[in-house]
């Protein structure tokens, strides 16, 4: 009888102090019934983070880890320490999760998919599921995790719009993300005048607005409604309910925060190092405990 593997798995970045990977992943072990561990590895942004690095990837490819998280400022530096890229790691130039496969170091994202998988739960329900033309969907930013959604929408066949308060970082995007078998992107200024022009399905908040602790923020000029028949998904989770959900909830649009999208992201990735999925009972059981944290703060 083979000896029981146990799972060393982590979470690299910086500052580390409050992230909620620890609760995710130890919940997953848990409930899959198999013996590990999730440890943070805080590697800051100089010089001297880089060389930290390389080490702790090494830690991956002699099996000393068996997987690892990448968090902010990390998911693009880590790339030319890996061997090989999933095609949404590639297409979006960032990694949130690394593994060895076919004895190569790879990089995964799994925040792309990780979001549509929680957009699809959530709004299935929804008149534009069922368009005969392609839905179409304003992302507001212009970093990493727009990068993410607007992949994901893209490659799910939304017509996507990308506002950024700079026109030229709107436009640098849609030139990374494009490729021939996606549609074409629409880069556009965020502003109230671009904004109240538009009428999209869906709105994703993909700028880090109205996170605790700077709850009052949101990236929805106050001086125009929201559009009447659009749903929202705000990245932020936490608080739990957003100013920008507050005010669409307010105005009758469905409308959540991304924390859906956390615990999905985690899934993909626990699947990646164990083979093992992640039921949705006990998806349901870590949004609790993580709402729960939340709370007590």
């Amino acid at each position: 009888m083979s000896a029981q593997i146990t799972y060393r798995l982590g979470l690299t970045g910086w500052p580390l102090d409050h992230s909620l990977s620890p609760i995710l992943h130890t919940t997953f072990i848990h409930a899959a019934g198999i013996t590990g561990n999730y440890d943070l590895y805080p590697i800051p942004p100089q010089a001297e983070g880089q060389r930290k690095i390389k080490l702790l990837l090494h830690r991956l490819r002699d099996n000393q880890l068996h997987g690892l998280n990448v968090t902010i400022p990390h998911k693009q530096t880590v790339i030319p320490f890996l061997d090989d890229l999933s095609p949404s790691a590639y297409a979006i130039g960032a990694v949130n999760a690394i593994h060895m496969q076919n004895d190569l170091l790879t990089g995964e994202n799994t925040d792309s998919d990780g979001f549509i998988s929680d957009l699809d739960r959530l709004f299935i329900q929804n008149p534009f599921q069922k368009r005969q033309t392609p839905p179409s969907a304003l992302v507001l930013g212009a970093g990493g995790s727009a990068r993410a959604v607007s992949y994901a929408l893209s490659r799910a066949h939304w017509q996507v719009t990308i506002a950024a308060r700079r026109l030229e970082q709107a436009r640098s995007l849609t030139t990374d993300l494009f490729q021939p078998d996606l549609l074409p992107f629409s880069p556009i200024s965020l502003n109230a005048h671009n904004l109240a022009c538009l009428s999209p399905d869906l709105i994703v908040n993909a700028t880090p607005l109205g996170m605790s602790p700077d709850i009052e923020g949101s990236p929805w000029p106050d001086e125009i409604p929201l559009p009447t028949c659009a749903s929202l998904y705000d990245l932020v989770y936490n608080p739990q309910e957003t100013r920008l959900v507050r005010h669409a909830r307010e105005a009758g649009l469905t409308a959540t925060t991304g924390l859906g999208m956390l615990i999905e992201q985690a899934a993909l990735a626990f699947y990646h190092w164990t083979g093992l999925q992640v039921s949705e009972g006990t998806k349901q059981k870590t949004e609790e405990l993580v709402s729960i944290n939340l709370i007590s703060g």
